[in-house]
């Protein structure tokens, strides 16, 4: 450490400029001065030190001397409008206002609408405290080369600054009467930042933006920016309004529509999404988007279904109905994701796997299909044997993904499915000589799927170990991945009760949590949660079981509180968890910010 200190001063010596700024930043005014007077009878052309020696002179208020040198910059830097700004920063720092604004004109005249030099003049004035010249600079550039949509960005914020949100939200609006698409994502950027969260500022761009309709009824970039703003004020229900309005006024048949309940989708507003694709249909059979609306609808009715943790049977059976007249009346969709979605919606809430079953065979006998879709199929037939029991059936489907997609993220989740099933029938050294490869998967899900089921059998087998425990424990994994509930309940609890402090004891309890998050006794899931963390926090199920009672708590008993307190729980505690960028994005979202925390 002392050599480098040696090293700094004797390079401080023979370097004057490191000298001079030494002095300056340890506020050595005094000689700050002396060195850089020194430095610039030198070499009065070097920008640099000019400007060094300017703000020195500036904060020990020797108006004098710095005056004399930008007089001297003024013969040096002819038709240099920064030197005549330097010396407005002089005057009004001597409260010569009327002087400084004199300078500050004359510099505002070299404005010609070059746009570096705009941009260098546009900062120097605002660096100075002087915003409202900043606006007359970037202005009188847009007036010379008439494109009133140049520099919305930077002169809204100047209004912003000002405080006058409406002048910057009428700017911000002008970025996109250049009819550009870009401009208008731009603007949309823009928006976000000057807008923020305020519901005044919100409503008065939705203002905004009807009179520049109004005003300009055929660029269309403007309705769309209401309606992107009416999501913003999470009003849906306004922006649908708008969005069907604008595809009748237009004559667009529904496309309109159908981006936007897409939109809705993707943003989870399944409800008006529904209503989206309700109102395409309305507009009749015969439109080309008709059968399409029909399709994305139930699929949008599927996921709405699947978050409703208190969904009912009707609704289940309302459902199947509807994708049984799909398929009657369009059965081309037995190529797509809509006979996924079927199936899935059989076999899994209808309770009926052989009509999943049936669906899917029906899928692979489609000429055409790709091979991705035929992976993806048999992976999902495989499953649904495995719910009938039939393991051998299923092993052989996957079998037939991991030799089609070898080398392939599908060729792994076939592989790990086939060891999970050798898991489930108790051949435990084959299950982990697969599992042992799958855990360098290039998929983090089905590493950590392969790390999780690898430690729960290498924990519990050694050579002079019971395997009765962990036997009936995979047997329980079966019966609950076959929806046998009860069965497996009470195999778990058999286990607990023969082999009260195995290490089995942390997976038993998180299996009954998740059983009993099933079956909606939340409460009861969360002690069970909460068990592990006490018992078993360190080990391996510790992060799973507070990340899911943050989620619990979050999504289902609307307690976010409390949730919060288990999400900032798991990101100290447990630094390398899987789960901490979801539990950051959450926090960021519950608080407002709806942007991910790095």
């Amino acid at each position: 450490m002392l050599l480098c200190l040696v090293m700094y001063k004797a390079n401080a010596q023979t370097d004057p400029i490191t000298t001079a700024r030494t002095y300056a930043d340890a506020k050595q005014y005094d000689k700050a001065i002396e060195a850089y007077k020194a430095l610039y009878k030198q070499n009065p052309i070097d920008e640099e030190v000019y400007k060094e020696y300017l703000d020195v002179l500036l904060a020990v208020k020797d108006y004098k001397q710095a005056e004399r040198i930008v007089v001297e910059q003024k013969s040096i830097r002819i038709n240099n409008p920064m030197v005549y700004i330097d010396m407005g920063r002089i005057h009004l720092a001597n409260g010569k206002d009327k002087k400084a604004n004199e300078e500050f004109d004359i510099a505002l005249q070299f404005i010609n609408g070059d746009d570096i030099l705009t941009q260098q003049v546009a900062t120097a004035y605002t660096t100075a405290g002087k915003e409202e010249y900043a606006i007359r600079a970037y202005e009188k550039a847009r007036e010379l080369l008439r494109a009133p949509y140049m520099y919305t960005g930077p002169l809204s914020r100047l209004y912003a600054a000002k405080g006058d949100i409406d002048k910057a939200i009428f700017t911000m609006l002008e970025g996109v009467n250049g009819f550009m698409r870009n401009n208008a994502e731009d603007t949309k950027a823009g928006l976000l930042e000057l807008l923020g969260n305020d519901p005044k500022k919100l409503q008065q761009a939705q203002k905004a933006l009807v009179k520049r309709i109004n005003e300009q009824p055929e660029n269309p970039y403007y309705a769309d920016l209401l309606t992107w703003l009416y999501t913003q004020k999470d009003d849906w229900e306004g922006a649908l309004i708008q969005v069907v309005a604008l595809d009748i006024r237009n004559k667009e048949n529904g496309e309109r529509i159908q981006d936007f309940a897409r939109l809705a989708t993707k943003e989870e507003e399944y409800a008006i999404a529904i209503k989206a694709y309700d109102e395409i249909m309305q507009l009749g059979k015969e439109l080309p988007l008709y059968t399409v609306s029909k399709a994305e609808k139930l699929r949008v009715q599927f996921l709405q279904l699947q978050i409703n943790p208190a969904y009912k049977k009707e609704e289940v059976t309302a459902l199947v109905k509807s994708y049984e007249i799909l398929f009657a009346e369009s059965p081309h969709y037995y190529t797509m994701e809509a006979a996924r979605d079927y199936a899935r919606l059989e076999a899994l809430y209808n309770n009926n796997p052989a009509k999943g079953i049936e669906i899917l065979e029906i899928a692979l006998k489609q000429p055409g299909i790709s091979k991705l879709f035929t992976g993806e199929v048999k992976l999902q037939l495989g499953d649904y044997h495995v719910l009938l029991g039939k393991v051998w059936d299923a092993s052989l489907l996957y079998s037939q993904v991991d030799k089609a997609f070898r080398e392939d993220y599908m060729g792994e989740e076939a592989r790990f499915r086939n060891a999970k099933l050798a898991y489930y029938r108790g051949d435990f050294e084959w299950a982990q000589g697969q599992l042992t490869v799958l855990k360098a998967s290039t998929s983090e899900l089905i590493a950590n799927d392969a790390l999780y089921l690898s430690i729960l059998i290498t924990e519990n087998i050694t050579p002079d170990s019971n395997y009765v425990p962990i036997r009936r424990f995979a047997y329980a994994d079966l019966l609950l991945f076959q929806n046998k509930d009860k069965e497996a309940e009470a195999l778990l609890d058999s286990i607990m009760a023969t082999y009260p402090e195995h290490p089995l004891k942390d997976d038993i309890l998180m299996q009954k949590a998740k059983l009993a998050e099933k079956h909606r006794v939340y409460e009861k899931a969360i002690t069970y949660y909460a068990d592990i963390v006490k018992s078993h926090g360190k080990d391996v199920l510790g992060d799973d079981a507070i990340f899911s009672i943050a989620n619990v708590y979050e999504k289902y008993l609307n307690k976010p509180d409390e949730a919060k307190k288990y999400y900032e729980t798991l990101i100290i505690d447990y630094p390398g968890s899987t789960y901490i960028q979801t539990a950051r994005n959450r926090l960021a979202a519950m608080q407002g910010g709806g942007i991910p925390m790095p």
